[in-house]
């Protein structure tokens, strides 16, 4: 129900504004920010993002919780798709959620109505790592069967 009033009320307050803004400032001013507002919003996206995937790289090399950075990166993707809108209201939106203090108030509250699972990892001390290139031997048995064609070949195939 809450996409549904998402869906009919965004474009209502979208065009709404243009109006507003466009009578204001003109149409090519208004043009001129929407622009502006896309172009700024995605080199401040790529900045960002990069930033988070940094972050989450380290969390999983640390064996940490990456469930912040992952949805901080989700936050930062949904900015650039706000940004990318045509629109006020969708820029000032993606805006806001490029600012750090608000992504982690975001991601506080959705932490709070949202069960999580338990992130664990555990490596033993004890026990030796296995390196990555380990060449395990075996042997092996072709059990599919052999094709025989049904057709005679064509002619513009070498025999």
């Amino acid at each position: 129900m809450w996409l549904l009033f998402a869906f009919i009320a965004v474009p209502m307050i979208e065009i709404a504004l243009f109006i507003q803004v466009g009578g204001l400032i003109g149409v090519w001013w208004t043009l001129l920010i929407v622009l502006a507002t896309a172009l700024a919003g995605s080199y401040l996206v790529r900045h960002q993002g990069l930033h988070e995937l940094g972050k989450l790289q380290r969390s999983f090399s640390d064996l940490k919780d990456p469930t912040e950075p992952l949805a901080n990166g989700a936050m930062i993707l949904f900015a650039g798709a706000l940004l990318l809108t045509p629109g006020f209201f969708t820029d000032a939106v993606g805006l806001s959620l490029l600012v750090p203090a608000v992504r982690r108030a975001a991601f506080l509250w959705i932490k709070a109505r949202v069960r999580f699972a338990k992130f664990e990892a555990r490596q033993d001390p004890t026990e030796p790592r296995r390196p990555a290139d380990t060449v395990i031997d075996g042997e092996f048995e072709e059990i599919s069967p052999e094709k025989r064609p049904t057709h005679p070949p064509s002619k513009w195939t070498r025999h």
